[in-house]
């Protein structure tokens, strides 16, 4: 037989070239998904009663950039500006004369609003099943949907009476600040009651749901003290939608959201040492108190802040983080803005059917994703068939 010479031979698999493959195999996912929310934010703008073709949508989105920037020079920075005029290029306008305002006066700030409901949903789902060290645990289960309900039934059936006449405050705004807030509350009554207890995964979930219980029974106590028409706008709301959607919401919540994803981003080593128990985490000098603590208030804040927004969307949370970590696995530099991705994706294609599947009368997204999330988990638990969800 022949001599097979170290060139003939496969190269040998070190630890080293199995974590290059791993990582590549994470960065290609990312930027996969990346393309994905991209190409279906295009297609989600171009569907719906008015059709409007892909260049189209990015011609209008385009030429509405280049106007703001031209605008906001002239007013601000008139030399730069007339430098910016001098420039021969310019961005053609769209073919369809409709097409800037219906793509950017109405279906963009829904669209955006929908992919950072989505990101800032999976991404919490992400950092507190990290954190509990439990795959099922998302920001409903420890009880912020519920409070978040609360809060949002309590300024639909008592705001009027409590605002009056004031002009300052809307209604909508008052429903938007009570769920943020007691969202918030929510959060820091479970870590409170674990505190007292002793922190420890069990009890964190465990208070989460009687907390979830406590503000549901408020809501249905709100619900049979309240009249027809505050009845119908409070199971509208319960519902989960993006009738919030407005180029205000979304310029405000961009900010809210970023810093929270930074943050969160900046504990994924510590988060993949806490992973291998809370005394690993502490032999390598991990706070592990202070990481879940603020870990779980950074993740109610980004996931209240778009629930406030939106209503009640259920299954995001969940959905992303396992899909994510079938793929990549559990390491949380990437499994964090996967998720956080993947949950964008899903939740944008969703808004897309919910809006158009019945036009022109539009479903809650809330009730797709109830459908879908359901779905995704029946699949999950044929595919273990007794070995687990893992």
């Amino acid at each position: 037989m022949p001599d097979l010479t170290q060139s003939d031979a496969a190269p040998p698999t070190t630890v080293h070239s199995l974590y290059k493959a791993g990582s590549r195999r994470r960065i290609t996912l990312v930027v996969f998904l990346l393309i994905l929310l991209i190409v279906s934010a295009i297609f989600s703008a171009g569907i719906g009663s008015v059709a409007i073709s892909p260049e189209d949508t990015v011609l209008s989105v385009a030429h509405a950039c280049a106007d703001s920037v031209q605008h906001f020079l002239h007013t601000y920075l008139p030399n730069v500006g007339a430098w910016y005029d001098s420039i021969p290029f310019t961005v053609p306008s769209p073919s369809n004369p409709q097409a800037e305002l219906i793509v950017v006066g109405f279906r963009l700030p829904r669209i955006i609003l929908a992919i950072l409901t989505g990101l800032s949903l999976a991404v919490a789902g992400t950092m507190m099943q990290g954190l509990l060290r439990n795959p099922l645990v998302d920001p409903f289960m420890l009880g912020l949907s519920s409070a978040a309900a609360f809060g949002a039934a309590v300024a639909i059936v008592i705001g009027p009476g409590i605002l009056g006449g004031l002009v300052i405050i809307g209604s909508n705004s008052f429903i938007i600040i009570l769920a943020f807030l007691f969202g918030w509350l929510s959060m820091l009554l479970v870590y409170g009651i674990s505190r007292a207890r002793g922190v420890n995964q069990a009890t964190l979930i465990l208070s989460g749901v009687v907390i979830g219980y406590i503000f549901s029974a408020g809501i249905i106590f709100l619900q049979y003290i309240t009249n027809n028409d505050q009845l119908r706008d409070l199971i509208v709301w319960l519902m989960g939608g993006m009738w919030g959607a407005s180029w205000t919401s979304v310029l405000l919540l961009i900010p809210l959201l970023l810093i929270p994803f930074f943050l969160l981003e900046r504990m994924a080593w510590d988060l993949n040492a806490f992973s291998a128990g809370d005394e690993v985490a502490k032999s390598l000098g991990i706070n592990v108190n202070r990481l879940r603590l603020s870990g779980l208030m950074i993740s109610t804040f980004a996931a209240s802040c778009c629930l406030a927004f939106t209503g009640i969307i259920g299954f995001i949370g969940l959905m992303g983080p396992h899909i994510c970590r079938m793929i990549i696995g559990n390491d949380h530099r990437y499994l964090i803005p996967c998720s956080g991705l993947m949950g964008a994706v899903i939740l944008l294609i969703s808004d897309t059917v919910a809006r158009t599947i019945m036009s022109p009368v539009e479903i809650p997204v809330g009730v797709i994703m109830y459908v879908i999330g359901g779905l995704f988990f029946l699949f999950l638990i044929m595919r273990a068939r007794g070995r687990g969800l893992y």
